[in-house]
């Protein structure tokens, strides 16, 4: 699925209706946010994080690598792979303790083979002025999520 980001608040509103689509329980989910320096993966995790409860700052993750965020659906963990060599040092992150909320990763590809384990994947691109954002089912769970936003935007579109 692709959609159109034309602004900042377009790329919001998608990270509000990716967040609505969710499941009640999102413990064990795996959102990969990928694209270029600038592309909008800050702004979107920012918005789900919001959308799903959290009333607070959410600062980015790059120095500190993984904020967590206690929301009334459970845990969010802002996690920014920016820093990161290799798959190798998820494990120093303690990447298997986050499995008992919903872990929003930036920058997924310093460790490639999250894909393998993660349910969707939002690639944020530059697109003219604006931006464009293709979702990618990764497990049959974000397959289900992508055909569901899909089927949502055919009845009142995006863009």
């Amino acid at each position: 699925m692709k959609v159109h980001l034309p602004d900042e608040r377009a790329t919001e509103a998608l990270a509000v209706r990716v967040a609505s689509a969710l499941p009640a329980n999102t413990a064990g989910w795996t959102v990969l946010l990928s694209g270029e320096l600038g592309a909008g993966k800050s702004t979107f995790a920012r918005a789900m994080i919001r959308a799903l409860g959290h009333s607070g700052p959410v600062p980015s993750p790059t120095y500190t690598l993984v904020e967590p965020y206690k929301v009334p659906r459970g845990r969010v963990y802002h996690v920014d792979l920016y820093r990161v060599s290799g798959e190798e040092e998820l494990r120093y992150l303690g990447w298997t303790e986050l499995d008992d909320g919903l872990r929003l990763v930036e920058w997924p590809e310093h460790a490639p083979g999250l894909a393998r384990r993660a349910d969707l994947e939002v690639r944020l691109a530059y697109e003219g002025t604006g931006r464009e954002a293709q979702m990618l089912g990764l497990s049959q769970r974000g397959s289900a999520l992508v055909a569901q936003l899909e089927a949502s935007r055919q009845a009142k579109p995006v863009d």
